[in-house]
């Protein structure tokens, strides 16, 4: 059975029940109504609890990112197909990678020197490298944005790259197979990322199957995962979501918490775009 095409001209949104009251939505259109950057951005697949969609500043789930040397490749439009079987969903998105992050200051425009951009990759990495540190540089950065009132926007890159995914979902058991396309990447790809992520207000709960358990700012903001499996979990929702490592990439868990400008935890995997087929499995759970 070969998958439904749909012309990308017609809107078209995809709601997918799991278990109870939880479901996924994945939409082709962006949604620009909440004041966070990546409301410009188009999503992977969102998370739904008892009508409350629980993404926030969140991309998703299996929502790609390409790395070419300090600059960063975001999706900037998506398309989708569609075909089920029972129980059983497989859609097929096909993510065009073709936006690059920008500082933008109102009555300026995108700001341009390249200094700026050295200073704000530099906070980046020792925020991430640095745990001891995490809060006075976040403190700085934030400081340095509302000095210059500095927001972030996404800009055409001047290059594109093409990702397609084909998410598997049984909705019976929560289980997603997630398969990524690579084999159309452009020259210069230094770093594949998928990030998972939903809204870190609702997900504050870090665990894995090594014994460690961490709440809120406890999780860090970028850290590689050891463990064989871990989760993100929500009392308030009574929703979890669970990854596994996966030969030839590095699993990353991170979560941050920042006035309306940041709000998003989850993982990320990362590996080299000489990987052209990438397999993963995502586990959805209501609990008690």
């Amino acid at each position: 059975m070969s998958l439904l095409q749909f012309p990308h001209e017609s809107p078209m949104e995809v709601t997918i029940p799991i278990a109870g009251e939880i479901s996924l939505k994945i939409a082709d259109r962006i949604n620009q109504q909440v004041d966070y950057a990546t409301s410009g951005l188009p999503k992977g697949f969102l998370l739904v609890s008892r009508g409350l969609e629980l993404a926030e500043e969140a991309v998703g789930f299996g929502f790609p990112v390409l790395k070419r040397g300090l600059q960063t490749l975001f999706p900037g439009r998506i398309e989708l197909a569609v075909e089920q079987h029972d129980s059983i969903r497989s859609v097929q998105v096909v993510f065009t990678l073709n936006l690059a992050e920008k500082i933008h200051r109102a009555g300026i425009g995108s700001i341009k020197s390249g200094w700026v951009y050295a200073i704000k990759n530099s906070l980046a990495a020792l925020i991430r490298a640095i745990s001891p540190l995490r809060g006075l540089l976040t403190a700085a950065s934030s400081g340095l944005r509302r000095l210059f009132r500095w927001e972030t926007t996404f800009e055409d890159a001047g290059i594109q790259a093409t990702i397609k995914m084909i998410h598997t979902i049984h909705g019976n058991t929560g289980n997603i197979k997630v398969e990524v396309d690579l084999t159309d990447l452009p020259a210069g790809i230094t770093e594949v990322v998928v990030m998972n992520e939903q809204g870190a207000h609702a997900f504050d709960h870090y665990l894995d199957s090594s014994g460690i358990s961490l709440q809120g700012d406890e999780i860090g903001c970028w850290d590689e995962v050891t463990a064989e499996d871990a989760c993100f979990s929500s009392a308030s929702q009574q929703v979890a979501f669970r990854l596994r490592q996966v030969e030839g990439a590095r699993l990353y868990r991170g979560r941050e918490l920042e006035g309306s400008r940041l709000a998003w935890a989850g993982f990320g995997y990362s590996f080299p775009p000489s990987i052209k087929k990438f397999v993963y499995e995502l586990g959805i759970e209501r609990q008690a």
